[in-house]
C-alpha cells in the first residue's frame, strides 16, 4: 500500500492526485513493502531555492528525489522520501520538447520514483537500466518513449539535471 502526502505549495494548476497516486503506485510496483512518501508541487521560487540550498544550482530543476536516509530500525514506518516537483519548469519543458503535459508529469513522477528505490543515471549502464524501465512503465500508461526525440548517443540528457 502507499501513502502518498501531496502537497500543493502553488497555485498553478497539476494533475489531479488520482493521477500522482497512480504514477507513483507503477513505478513502486516492485517493492513489495508498503511505502511512505511526499510529493510537494512548487513555484520556480521555491523550486530555485531548494535546488541552491541542496545541489549548489541557482535555478529551478523539474524534480527533485530526496531519498530517506533512515535505518529501518530506527523508523516505525516504510518511508521512501520526498519529491520535489516545480510545476512551471515542467509545463515549459513539455512545451520546448513538444511532449504532452500529462505524459511529461507521469515520465518525472515516475522518475523521481526510481530516484527513491535507488535507481540512478550517473554512469551509461545505470542510465540505460533506469531508462529502460521509465519507457516500459510509461508504454503501460499508453504515452511514447521519452527518450526518442534524443539526439544524442549518450542516455538520459535532459530529464534530470540531479547530477549536473
Amino acid at each position: 500500500m502507499l501513502e502518498l502526502d501531496l502537497q500543493r505549495a502553488t497555485d498553478a494548476a497539476a494533475p489531479l492526485d488520482d493521477a500522482f497516486r497512480r504514477w507513483c503506485e507503477l513505478a513502486l510496483r516492485q517493492r513489495s513493502a508498503d511505502s511512505e512518501m511526499t510529493i510537494r508541487l512548487v513555484d520556480e521560487a521555491e523550486g530555485r531555492e531548494l535546488n541552491h540550498t541542496y545541489r549548489h544550482k541557482d535555478y529551478a530543476t523539474n524534480v527533485l528525489s530526496f531519498p530517506a536516509d533512515v535505518p529501518d530500525e530506527l523508523l516505525d514506518i516504510p518511508l521512501l522520501g520526498d519529491l520535489v516537483i516545480c510545476v512551471p519548469v515542467v509545463e515549459r519543458e513539455a512545451a520546448e520538447q513538444g511532449k504532452s503535459l500529462e505524459a511529461h508529469w507521469a515520465h518525472l513522477v515516475i522518475h523521481g520514483c526510481l530516484h527513491l528505490l535507488g535507481y540512478d543515471h550517473i554512469d551509461d549502464d545505470e542510465a540505460e537500466e533506469m531508462e529502460a524501465l521509465e519507457r516500459t512503465l510509461l508504454a503501460e500508461l499508453g504515452h511514447p518513449d521519452p527518450y526518442a526525440d534524443d539526439e544524442s548517443d549518450t542516455p538520459h540528457t535532459d530529464i534530470c539535471k540531479e547530477h549536473e
